[in-house]
Order: C-alpha cells, then structure tokens, then sequence
C-alpha cells in the first residue's frame, strides 16, 4: 500500500530532510509538499476522502498560521481527526510543544541535528501511517 503524506514546512531545506528521511525506510510514499499552512488546508479542502494523507507532518514556525494553528484548524473538521499529525520543529520551548499537543499533535519532534536522528526520525514518523 503507498502511504500518503501531507508535510507543510516554511524551509525547502527541511522538506527535503523529512522526505529523505521517510524515504530512508524503503516505505513507498507520495508527497504531499507545501511551504505554508493555508496551501495545506486548501488542499485538504479540496482533496476527496479518499485521497486524504495517512500523516500530517508541520512546522511550527511558519508564516500565516503557525503549526499550532494548522492544528487547531485541521482539527475542528471531523473528517480530519482520524489522521495522525506530527509537529516537526527546531523549537523545544514547553510552551509549544504543550499547546500543539493541546491542539491535537500525535507527537512533537525536534528536528535532529544528525543523520542517524534523522533517519530514526523518519521510521517514527513511517510508524504513525500503520496505526
């Protein structure tokens, strides 16, 4: 089965990094990649049932809504709920990883500053799709 996955993230950097690290596992996925989170809530939108992503990967900091946000707004639509999302962020401040996982976060991640973190990341991430 391919995995479908939504990632919204400000830094083409840090798209590339995630891709390469979910890729890593050998797991067959088709990207969804945008670098902000209206474009990601339009194609949600805009997507049939079907075509909904398995995992919803974002930032926190990012212009227009921050992942916080995203969260919030992603969640207040019912068909949305069952999809795991994930924060996958540079900020390690309590205070945002609590109101993302008040706002409905799988998990929060700190972006890994190695490639083996990464690569671990990207199994953990891979995980979420299976639940």
């Amino acid at each position: 089965m391919q995995v479908k996955i939504l990632i919204a993230d400000d830094d083409p950097e840090d798209l590339e990094l995630i891709e390469e690290a979910i890729l890593s596992t050998k797991q067959e996925v088709e990207f969804h990649k945008f670098t902000n989170g209206l474009t990601a809530i339009e194609y949600l939108n805009t997507s049939g049932d079907k075509d909904l992503p398995h995992l919803i990967i974002l930032d926190y900091n990012m212009p227009e809504l921050n992942g916080a946000q995203l969260l919030s707004s992603i969640n207040s639509a019912p068909r949305y709920r069952a999809i795991p999302k994930v924060i996958v962020s540079t900020s390690n401040a309590p205070l945002h990883i609590q109101e993302c996982m008040r706002n409905g976060a799988a998990d929060y991640i700190v972006k890994p500053d190695n490639m083996q973190e990464l690569y671990n990341m990207g199994e953990k991430l891979l995980a979420f799709c299976s639940k």
